[in-house]
């Protein structure tokens, strides 16, 4: 499959164009998450068509001119937290080129479950929120203190279980459920939460009084085979009037000038883990495709939010500067994550070679010359109340 703009770079106008700056771009037109309490334009947030964005302004002053003043976030990955050694060995997990995998379904998902892939799902947590002004959602969901506020929600491939434990604390009178393959979730947890282990892509097994008010997922681009299959059990799996909400980023790196053409270590690494998922039946890189599939699966009220953020300090507005922090630590990681079962398992590399290219996606992931773009999505969509 095509990527989506050639070698990553975002169709744009020119910064001297009529659009305004992505900092300081207005909510869309309707936006739903201002019951839960919307403020001021969020920093990020893509105005207008998300498929010709404004560029980000740049910051040419991001970085010091001494470079051991800069943060150890973007030195060496020798000594940093998430590198460390992986915790104790759990009877019955998958252990593979030093990391550690899922056991029930074994295969069915190719990310770790391991103590330095539970640091990144919580950091991409934090991500998340700042980037919804801490909020958790952006459905219009009742406020959690009405009477209205006792709801049935699901939580699609809950991982740490962050995002539940949260909405559990938020939502006192809700009950909140979270499924996933691993086991990882704490033990300790609000009454009103609770976590199993099972399989989605599994027929949905809940009777007609279990349905639910809210079904949330995210980041599960690459864990479907199936995806208008998914969403038909969503739809079928929810009361009338109740919301989905996807919180999905795009499995791709972007840029407003030509520093993708001088990233080939990253754009190869993005162009053959696409490749390699594709093999493997389970696309990643399927983010910019999920809203047409849960308007194709019956939902009203589908709408799209894309932010893009900035992988390092360098953009001039200040949440983009601090969510840029943040994602280039989550980058780092998530090469380290996402590169080493699919390209081992499916592209038939060897550890070294695995190794090496993630050093080199790294390396150019701190460069200072470099202007690299994720993109992250919120998508919701309404059952129809006669559905």
């Amino acid at each position: 499959m095509a990527s989506p703009v050639a070698r990553g770079k975002s169709p744009s106008t020119s910064p001297r164009g009529k659009e305004q700056s992505a900092s300081a771009s207005g909510s869309p037109r309707h936006s739903p998450s201002q019951s839960a309490g919307a403020a001021t334009p969020l920093a990020g947030l893509v105005a207008g068509d998300a498929d010709n964005p404004v560029p980000v302004q740049v910051d040419t002053d991001a970085y010091p001119d001494d470079p051991a003043d800069v943060d150890s976030t973007y030195g060496s990955d020798q000594d940093s937290a998430y590198t460390g050694s992986i915790t104790s060995s759990i009877y019955n997990y998958q252990y593979e080129n030093g990391r550690r995998y899922h056991a029930y379904r074994e295969g069915q998902y190719v990310l770790p479950n391991d103590t330095q892939e539970q640091e990144r799902l919580d950091l991409q947590h934090h991500i998340w929120r700042l980037l919804i002004g801490g909020r958790l959602y952006t459905a219009p969901l009742p406020p959690p203190d009405s009477d209205a506020a006792a709801l049935r929600i699901l939580d699609l491939g809950t991982g740490t279980g962050i995002w539940a434990i949260d909405m559990a604390d938020e939502f006192p009178s809700a009950s909140v459920f979270g499924v996933d393959l691993s086991p990882i979730q704490p033990e300790w947890v609000p009454n009103n939460c609770r976590f199993h282990v099972d399989d989605y892509e599994d027929e949905w097994t809940y009777q007609e009084d279990e349905k639910f008010d809210y079904i949330h997922g995210r980041a599960l681009s690459g864990t479907s085979a199936d995806w208008p299959r998914f969403y038909r059990q969503v739809m079928n799996n929810l009361k009338p009037g109740g919301w989905l909400e996807m919180q999905e980023y795009d499995a791709w790196i972007f840029s407003d000038d030509d520093s993708c053409d001088r990233a080939p270590w990253t754009m190869e690494w993005v162009d053959k883990l696409d490749a390699a998922s594709r093999l493997y039946g389970k696309q990643i890189n399927v983010a910019r495709y999920q809203k047409q599939w849960i308007i194709d699966a019956g939902f009203e009220d589908v709408e799209e939010r894309v932010y893009r953020i900035p992988i390092g300090p360098w953009a001039k507005d200040p949440t983009l500067k601090e969510l840029g922090k943040f994602e280039l630590t989550h980058m780092q990681m998530s090469v380290d994550s996402h590169t080493p079962a699919l390209f081992t398992r499916v592209l038939n590399y060897s550890k070294d070679q695995a190794d090496v290219l993630m050093e080199g996606v790294k390396r150019e992931f701190r460069s200072r010359d470099l202007r690299l773009i994720t993109s992250y999505r919120f998508i919701i969509g309404r059952k129809p109340l006669n559905a």
